[in-house]
């Protein structure tokens, strides 16, 4: 297929109409009847807890054939708790189809996305959707689309209509007129109140294409005509490398501007021979280039897995270069392996299609391949590559889950991890002290559907809990303890004493200062053993201590009843002797917070840090200008930020967090610490 191949990923805000707008395409191209999210019918969201919500929670790829090209569009959710889905995409597109509804013009979804194709340098078309709703004005839409996404924006497309009522359209690049009859477009004659303004715009566009190349500015100044294909060739290169965004207008639901979109698919975005080639390393860490060619040896990147109850796993990959064919052996680097594919499949939405072969550039499959997770790379056992994985962000919100039988609990840890696989985003943990297992989230959202996923696919009912934090106790002065373990009743006893110190540290650790052999040597590893028990549980609220550095200063021994189980009690005692005399304290976790938000937000996010008792320590202005915070916080203060976040910054803000310490919590709180169950 060679540079036939259009990798393409649809994105926007929530309901801004990507998969109505990927089902019209996919109808157009197949001349088949476009499914409805309302009908609950469509290709993309074809889960059951898709069409309950009737919005994308995963990433759909519909490939489709349109003038012998084939184009493989990915419907990416537009709703923030699944923002997985759009990294794994962007990290092997080439080419962005960013939706806009008319009526509600650039959302937060809107600007999150394309700071992420921003920040990749994809290519990208905007396509301003819902244009046949009542009261759209498009020069006002365009206005916004300029100031905040910027002013490299440009129309292609200017939309048509008596009265205010959108019936169609002007290619402002090859000004042709495509009016709506009531069914499809036609070509047809520019209103004449419309000339004007499109002359204007084809005009700019022109003068745009002039300034991209020197011979062209000069015949420009000229007065001499561009040619059709030197136009072309200039937006082209313009789109290629980000100077223009070609902004086009459209109703997804009355399939108006889809060809006129799909020809701008194959004319601006990039085809394989257009991409830079792909850079990887070898297995000694030599960095390495395969380009997107069939000559090239074969690798692929595993971007996406899906993971059905009855069905299994299902690992999507795009293949970087080369030709795979079915019952091709390939080299797995994480798994030192060697695996024979013995069939490769096509997706479209849910469903797989087995073919023989696929070409560098395209998108596939295999199923039920052990072992086989996102960011795995395969390639030809005699050419061996490894690409970088994918960075994803970090759980922020965590709930413990309960299952309601008790004979679920195996069942839940075994879908956890097949969840897990699906979404990196997740995070889960076993918490021995507090015997609870945690699952970490993105947000409260994102929680609520792993549960319902949990009960329609594996039939599990779960109960949360809020999970418990889990605090430490330590010392913060020098203080001394005998312990004295004696049980002596005739025969065999028990006889052990020490005296020993306690002094803070940066962790625990044991030492001896004994002189003259009071303590034999053989019996320190028993004391040093107490000394470590005794930390399990401290005495102030039952939380274990860190930080003490425990000295073995003096003792006594008996020859006959002493043994290593009377100096390990000793050391104890002596550790609860000394304990409430060194000042002991509660330490509590403390998170590192990377906030990102709006410039003009920062003073109400500092304000809401200072209540949760954070400490700002860095701050520092991203590439896309927004501010990015760096915050100590207690993790008590921070159970349920990212929800709050979220409403102070109207869906804007996001962070990550990672443990960062103990510190020790101030005194007046130190009361409302409950104790350790």
């Amino acid at each position: 297929m060679g540079n036939n191949i259009r990798n393409v990923a649809v994105l926007g805000h929530m309901s801004s109409g990507k998969t109505t707008l990927v089902e019209g395409l996919y109808a157009l191209a197949n001349n088949t009847t476009m499914g409805s999210v309302d009908r609950k019918n469509t290709i993309s969201d074809y889960t059951l807890e898709e069409q309950n919500r009737k919005s994308s929670i995963k990433s759909s790829i519909v490939p489709i054939k349109y003038n012998d090209y084939k184009i493989n569009l990915i419907d990416i959710p537009g709703n923030d708790d699944f923002i997985c889905e759009a990294i794994q995409t962007i990290s092997v597109v080439k080419g962005a189809i960013l939706v806009i509804d008319a009526k509600k013009g650039i959302e937060v979804e809107t600007v999150k996305h394309y700071n992420m194709l921003k920040r990749k340098n994809i290519p990208t078309i905007i396509y301003v959707n819902k244009m046949d709703s009542e009261g759209v004005k498009f020069d006002e839409v365009f206005d916004n689309i300029s100031s905040v996404l910027g002013k490299n924006a440009i129309p292609f497309c200017y939309p048509m209509g008596h009265n205010d009522n959108f019936d169609g359209f002007v290619n402002v690049v090859e000004l042709k007129g495509r009016k709506y009859n009531g069914k499809t477009c036609d070509d047809c004659e520019i209103y004449p109140d419309k000339r004007a303004k499109v002359l204007e715009l084809h005009n700019k566009m022109i003068e745009a294409v002039a300034e991209s190349k020197e011979e062209l500015m000069e015949k420009f100044f000229m007065g001499e005509e561009l040619t059709r294909a030197e136009i072309k060739e200039g937006l082209r290169e313009g789109v290629l490398n980000g100077s223009l965004i070609p902004v086009l207008v459209g109703s997804a639901t009355k399939s108006i501007g889809l060809h006129t979109l799909l020809d701008m698919v194959i004319d601006y975005m990039p085809d394989p021979s257009d991409l830079k080639p792909i850079v990887g390393e070898t297995l000694d860490g030599e960095v390495i280039e395969r380009k997107t060619l069939d000559e090239e040896p074969f690798s692929a990147f595993i971007f996406k897995t899906n993971v059905d109850a009855y069905s299994g796993v299902t690992s999507i990959f795009k293949i970087n270069s080369g030709v795979v064919h079915q019952n091709d052996e390939v080299y797995i680097s994480d798994l030192n392996n060697t695996l024979t594919l013995s069939n490769i499949y096509t997706i479209c939405g849910g469903k797989l299609t087995q073919v023989s072969e696929l070409h560098a550039g395209d998108i596939g499959c295999v199923c039920k391949v052990d072992g086989l997770e996102n960011s795995m790379t395969l390639s030809d056992p005699k050419s061996k590559v490894v690409y970088s994985k994918i960075e994803y962000p970090s759980s922020v919100y965590f709930k413990a889950l309960k299952p309601k039988s008790k004979n679920d609990d195996d069942k839940l840890s075994s879908v956890l991890q097949k969840l897990k696989l699906e979404d990196p985003t997740l995070s889960i943990v076993r918490n021995r002290e507090t015997k609870q297992l945690l699952l970490g989230t993105l947000s409260l959202g994102h929680l609520n559907y792993i549960l319902e996923r949990m009960k329609n696919s594996y039939k599990l009912e779960i109960d949360i809990e809020d999970y418990r934090v889990v605090y430490r106790e330590t010392i913060t002065k020098e203080a001394h303890g005998s312990g004295r373990y004696v049980k002596q009743s005739g025969g065999s006893g028990f006889y052990g004493v020490v005296e020993m110190k306690f002094e803070p540290a940066e962790e625990n650790y044991f030492t001896e200062e004994v002189f003259g052999g009071a303590v034999p040597k053989n019996y320190f590893p028993a004391v040093e053993k107490g000394f470590n028990e005794a930390c399990e549980k401290g005495l102030l609220k039952g939380y274990p201590v860190i930080g003490v550095h425990s000295v073995l200063l003096d003792g006594k021994y008996h020859a006959v009843d002493s043994n290593e189980l009377s100096f390990k009690n000793a050391s104890i005692l002596a550790f609860k002797d000394a304990y409430m005399k060194a000042g002991p304290t509660i330490l509590e976790p403390i998170i590192e917070m990377t906030i990102t938000v709006e410039s003009d937000l920062v003073g109400d996010i500092l304000s809401d840090l200072n209540q949760r008792r954070a400490k700002i320590v860095g701050m520092e202005i991203n590439s896309m200008g927004q501010q990015k915070l760096k915050a100590l916080a207690p993790e008590i203060e921070i159970l349920e930020y990212v929800n709050d976040l979220r409403s102070l910054t109207q869906g804007s803000g996001y962070f990550n967090r990672k443990f960062y310490g103990y510190e020790k919590v101030p005194a007046y709180l130190i009361d409302k610490i409950p104790e350790n169950e």
